[in-house]
């Protein structure tokens, strides 16, 4: 078991064929391999075999591999004799060497549930099928938060033929999730492109066109373990989106999945591929830019533009109108409102202002009237009736435009208002911020007044340690948020924040100084770039108070506990 490439050790005697191969690739990760092996080992389909595909670590990843092969049988160590940069070579390696007719894929930093062989190789046997896949859970290394990846694409086990029947699924591009049959893998010469980032894409694309019949199931099958915010040393290169490397790399295999569309015959498919691309890629990107100076934008329009200008009409049409503001001021080079409008993505905030043409009855995003006719239709935002919908849903825009330590754990901020639509009324507006780090919120009124017809401005201090926690007190985050009344309608808006302020931190003695804390008021740090109020237990509260709480937290318990807490406010 070896090939001119790379070297391999087994210590199996056994010559039967296992049923599937599960190759785990590694990179300089020795403290996290076991997991992902023994994640394998743990399956409920046993007849498997193991492949650790090496990208020629330089830490203890080989040693660890070894004795992990040493252990067991069904483990095999495959070392590349030279680091190849990327997923695609260890994954190919192993390709050469595997000995299964089903194959699966795992990183070295994720595992698979016990049923994941049990469940794909079951649907493989139900029927003649290309590969089988399921569902992915997400899980965040900084919290344990656990969600489903594309949780609308597999709901519901349904057996599709050929990738037509539901375009929606480019959207699902990870090979992690999938298991292959080897005879299709082969019929097709179908291998991760070697030397290229993003690799998954492109191999997807074409296992997703070149099937003719697979299979979704709905039970998870990966575990995908996300570290969102990691030092940029050590992320991942989906999470290396500061580096125009990455921008080139990206667009490059958008390219290369283009031209495979159109040679293979499947150039029906290209809206939903670049609607896919703009929708999730582009998305990606377009969360950050408000963190990026003039100058990285200027490159990154440089690598985007080109690109944008080859996608399919249709399948701009097919966003929200905020992502369309976004792709187009990138398309014109408008580097300041690129970041402005950034920041509201996904959260219904306005812009600082919008202009009318009385001509035609349209309203553009911003200040003038677009020049160029593309321009206006992606601009336009007429059709957000921003002048006629309920307030409740009405787009505003609350800045904190200044922040600065108060008395004691206060902080005091100077809050802007944008209203482009002028749905309040003329004069002081009645406003509150509120906060809420246990049941009971922190509420704290002031006033906004008006500083020219649109914008509205007031100063509001916000005392942390007024703030009501829970008796056993209080780890996490929360994000102020800011609201308004009119017409018997409430208006609920985020607070955005300066993109870079010093963290401001107190420690506050809650409970008379039973419950101490230490509480930061710092920028969120990610789009949208929210005030954000860090909450961390420190001295009893977080030796004492806090584990006997997990300990003991039984409804009971916590009835008793709230008791508690309204005796001593």
């Amino acid at each position: 078991m070896s090939t001119s490439t790379a070297t391999s050790t087994a210590t199996s005697t056994s010559v039967d064929t296992p049923d599937v191969t599960v190759t785990v690739i590694v990179y300089n990760d020795a403290e996290r391999l076991p997991r992902a092996v023994a994640s394998v080992l743990r399956q409920t389909h046993a007849n498997i075999e193991i492949v650790i595909s090496d990208d020629h670590s330089t830490d203890a990843t080989e040693e660890v591999a070894r004795e992990l092969a040493a252990r067991d049988p069904r483990v095999v160590y495959l070392r590349l004799p030279e680091n190849s940069g990327g997923c695609s070579a260890p994954r190919n390696r192993a390709l050469e060497i595997a000995r299964a007719p089903y194959l699966m894929f795992l990183d070295s930093d994720d595992e698979l549930p016990e049923r994941a062989v049990e469940v794909l190789l079951a649907a493989h046997r139900e029927r003649d099928i290309d590969f089988a896949m399921g569902a992915v859970h997400r899980i965040r290394v900084d919290g344990g938060r656990r969600t489903t990846w594309m949780p609308h694409l597999v709901a519901e086990r349904r057996t599709l033929d050929g990738v037509e029947a539901d375009p929606r699924l480019f959207f699902e591009h990870l090979s992690t999730s999938k298991m292959y049959a080897r005879a299709f893998l082969d019929r097709h010469d179908l291998r991760f492109p070697e030397g290229i980032h993003y690799e998954d894409q492109l191999f997807s694309a074409q296992a997703y066109c070149l099937a003719k019949t697979f299979t979704v199931v709905p039970e998870p099958v990966y575990r995908w373990y996300v570290a969102p915010y990691a030092a940029s040393e050590t992320a991942s290169i989906s999470n290396q989106r500061h580096k125009l490397t990455n921008v080139r790399d990206r667009v490059h295999v958008q390219r290369l999945i283009d031209a495979f569309l159109a040679e293979s015959g499947h150039v029906s498919l290209r809206e939903d591929k670049d609607f896919k691309f703009l929708k999730h890629d582009f998305r990606m990107y377009a969360g950050d830019l408000p963190y990026r100076d003039d100058a990285w934008l200027a490159s990154f329009a440089d690598i985007m533009n080109p690109y944008l200008d080859t996608l399919v009409p249709g399948a701009y049409a097919r966003l929200p109108r905020a992502e369309r503001v976004v792709l187009q001021l990138v398309r014109d080079r408008r580097p300041s409102d690129v970041r402005e409008a950034a920041r509201g993505l996904g959260h219904d905030v306005a812009p600082r202002r919008t202009t009318p043409d009385a001509a035609n009855g349209r309203t553009y995003w911003g200040e003038g009237i677009p020049h160029s006719e593309q321009a206006r239709r992606e601009l336009d935002l007429s059709d957000l009736d921003l002048d006629t919908r309920p307030f409740f849903s009405a787009q505003l825009r609350h800045e904190a435009t200044e922040i600065a330590a108060g008395p004691g754990a206060s902080i005091d901020l100077t809050v802007r208002t944008y209203d482009p639509a002028l749905r309040l009324p003329v004069g002081p507006q009645r406003a509150t911020l509120h906060l809420a780090p246990g049941r009971r919120h922190l509420t704290v009124p002031f006033r906004l007044c008006p500083v020219r017809p649109g914008v509205f401005e007031g100063h509001v201090r916000l005392d942390l340690a007024s703030a009501h926690l829970p008796l056993q007190g209080f780890e996490g985050i929360r994000h102020p948020v800011l609201r308004l009344r009119h017409q018997g309608q409430t208006h609920t808006g985020i607070l955005l924040a300066p993109l870079s302020f010093p963290p401001l931190t107190a420690r506050v003695p809650y409970y008379a100084g039973v419950l101490p804390h230490r509480v930061t008021a710092e920028p969120e740090g990610h789009n949208p770039g929210r005030l954000q109020i860090r909450w961390q237990p420190v001295d009893s509260t977080a030796t004492l108070i806090r584990p006997a709480a997990r300990r003991l937290a039984t409804p009971r318990v916590k009835r008793t506990a709230r008791l508690a807490a309204g005796l001593l406010r």
